[in-house]
């Protein structure tokens, strides 16, 4: 088992992966052929060396195809051990295979070489007299390089579905989910006391035997994904590695700063890129999941302290940044959302200002940063305002969340422009508005609905949706308006002038 002492890792470039020795041998331009050894199928390639010295161990780093026209071999060397030494310390060096060019030289491979490649299990490939090693060479390099380009090209895909799961109504469970997709195995959430809080996937394999590696061992013990995950926790370590007997690579990270959170990564095998999509949803995760102790979240406590203790909204926002805001409601457009699908919420706009009430998250944004839309969420957005029109603006959003609901649009904001009521004064306008809606004063439920059913260009339909009623209450409620303020709201005359007292009764 290995493990590091460091902090989320960081996401980097994923290595050049190795290149199949099957990928050369299919370059029907090169004509490679093998004649000896173990089947191609297991051997990958991480380079191409030529040497003509009679000893390259010296001169190898482990995993080369080691290319010779056997100009080393003396004329004796059939009768004796020269090829055996020759061929076991290539193998002792970490050589993959051993490329013989025919021609000039010699005009065959030497049957003792081929012998001795059979012994060592080290694959022989015959090089023709047309191909040069110079080919050989640049069709390895060629081979990586696009074995290279293809696994960037995962990762950044991986990186990419990352982040768009980050910003689901179901972030924690969606992130897992891309994540053993990616890496074609199983992805585990551990909560402080090694308790599984989410998971996703299987390993690669998908065999009985090798799920049983990564789930339960013999005894009825923790599995060893959760035995590694406590350990790593136990240890304050950042990261831990392991392997079962099943070959079923293992790793955890630890999530946050301490707060025992653990990722644990369970998969048949480990790509070079692996590492590095793990850590991108580590450290997505760690954000989901992590409690904020910066200097941001020590203001926002001291904010909280001072309002329960009596100050104004007024008196407190020094505290939170900005002068104006904007209040935004969000509702998921699947499941009823957590609170880590509502700190996701918070985050991807910009601000941990966060309250999950019931089905509806609400918000509180600076005005600078103007919220958008949001994948699997429906917004409704408040005009910018300052924290004495806190109030205010919480309703505004929560008519706009209605209105885009009804309308089915990702994202609404309560209209803010000037219109030709400004110009009346506002004493005269105001006065005029709580006379005309003075029968429904004491009856909010009518107000709202007359305020919705108007907004909405009287859709009996996009109401309903809107209140989440039945469209037969919203027309017994417009009905119920109409005879308590005497007016017939089909006249377009009568609407217009609901909507300028609605208007300014809510100011």
């Amino acid at each position: 088992m290995r493990t590091g002492m460091h902090t989320v890792p960081e996401p980097s470039p994923p290595p050049t992966p190795p290149v199949p020795l099957t990928a050369l041998l299919a370059r029907e331009d090169l004509a490679l052929r093998q004649i000896a050894g173990p089947p191609a199928a297991g051997t990958v390639l991480h380079g191409a060396h030529t040497s003509e010295m009679a000893d390259p161990y010296p001169y190898l780093l482990g995993g080369e195809l080691l290319l010779t026209a056997g100009v080393h071999i003396p004329e004796a060397a059939g009768s004796g051990t020269y090829f055996d030494d020759y061929v076991s310390r290539i193998v002792a060096a970490g050589g993959a295979a051993l490329g013989f060019g025919v021609a000039p030289v010699h005009d065959t491979v030497p049957r003792a070489l081929v012998a001795s490649c059979e012994t060592y299990g080290l694959p022989l490939l015959e090089v023709p007299p047309r191909t040069t090693f110079a080919a050989v060479g640049r069709a390895v390099w060629q081979l990586m390089e696009h074995a290279r380009t293809a696994e960037l090209r995962r990762v950044t895909e991986a990186q990419q579905s990352l982040a768009a799961a980050a910003s689901r109504p179901d972030p924690v469970p969606a992130v897992l989910h891309r994540l053993a997709r990616h890496l074609g195995g199983r992805a585990v959430l551990y909560g402080p006391e090694g308790a599984e809080i989410a998971a996703a996937g299987r390993t690669r394999e998908g065999s009985p035997r090798a799920h049983e590696d990564t789930d339960r061992t013999a005894d009825g013990s923790p599995d060893a994904l959760t035995a590694l995950a406590r350990l790593l926790v136990a240890r304050g370590s950042a990261s831990a590695s392991d392997t079962t007997p099943a070959g079923i690579h293992l790793t955890a990270y630890a999530l946050g700063a301490g707060q025992g959170f653990v990722l644990g990564v369970a998969a048949g095998r480990r790509d070079p890129g692996d590492h590095t999509i793990a850590s991108v949803a580590a450290v997505l995760l760690s954000l989901l999941t992590g409690e904020q102790h910066s200097g941001s979240g020590a203001a926002r406590s001291s904010a909280l302290v001072r309002l329960l203790l009596g100050d104004t909204a007024e008196d407190v926002v020094p505290l939170l940044g900005g002068d104006r805001w904007l209040v935004v409601h969000a509702r998921p457009e699947e499941r009823a959302p957590d609170a880590l699908a509502a700190s996701a919420l918070g985050a991807a706009l910009g601000s941990p200002l966060v309250d999950l009430a019931g089905d509806v998250v609400r918000v509180l944004v600076p005005a600078g940063r103007e919220p958008g839309p949001q994948p699997g969420w429906t917004l409704g957005v408040s005009a910018a305002v300052a924290p004495g029109g806190w109030r205010a603006a919480d309703t505004q959003a929560a008519r706009a969340l209605g209105r885009a609901r009804a309308t089915r649009t990702a994202l609404v904001r309560y209209g803010t422009r000037a219109a030709l009521a400004e110009l009346v004064p506002p004493d005269e306008a105001e006065a005029h508005a709580r006379a005309l809606l003075a029968p429904l004063a004491d009856n909010p439920a009518l107000t709202e609905t007359l305020r919705t059913w108007l907004s909405l260009h009287g859709s009996w339909d996009r109401t309903a949706v809107a209140l989440s009623v039945h469209r037969n209450t919203v027309r017994q409620r417009i009905a119920r308006c109409a005879a308590l303020l005497g007016t017939d709201p089909d006249d377009p005359d009568v609407r217009m002038e609901l909507w300028f007292a609605l208007r300014r009764a809510e100011r």
